[in-house]
């Protein structure tokens, strides 16, 4: 069951904007390094991404699960990049570079994940959409699934931004 946002978007991202935003996500949070967390979709409303199954990930080493900490992490990350991408549509008016420079004071105020399922496979996908994005807090949706498609985890979280 995948959510959809309830507003609607403006015009797609630009490649400087998309590359910008990646590179600070993938590779400048040095926590999403070590979750190995890759972004596979980047709209105005709505986030994906994937992470790779690894053995330092394992949460039960008699299942080969992964651990649900690792799951709660990923989604946090993925919510706070669905914040950043809205934040990025609300003032397209401004440059790539203007807007990549606004994301200095996000934090998550609330967090729930359901864990539904064990998180067993080689990769998980994570969608996350922008559900309401208010003058200073974002509603967001997210799901974690398996590679085949299996609803694993899902998750709400509030954030807030300055």
């Amino acid at each position: 069951m995948t959510r959809k946002a309830t507003h609607p978007a403006p015009l797609a991202f630009e490649p400087e904007f998309i590359a910008g935003l990646k590179e600070m996500f993938e590779r400048r949070i040095v926590f999403n390094q070590v979750l190995g967390l890759r972004v596979t979709t980047l709209e105005p409303t709505q986030v994906a991404g994937r992470i790779a199954m690894r053995p330092d990930l394992v949460g039960h080493f008699g299942h080969n699960r992964l651990h649900g900490g690792v799951i709660s992490a990923a989604l946090d990350s993925m919510g706070g990049l669905a914040v950043m991408a809205a934040i990025g549509a609300r003032h397209m008016d401004e440059a790539p570079d203007v807007r990549l420079a606004r994301f200095g004071k996000l934090g998550t105020v609330d967090l729930r994940v359901d864990y539904l399922r064990p998180g067993t496979g080689v990769h998980f996908n994570l969608h996350v959409v922008v559900m309401c994005l208010g003058l200073c807090v974002v509603f967001i949706w997210m799901e974690f699934m398996s590679a085949d498609g299996w609803l694993l985890s899902t998750g709400v979280g509030v954030y807030m931004f300055a």
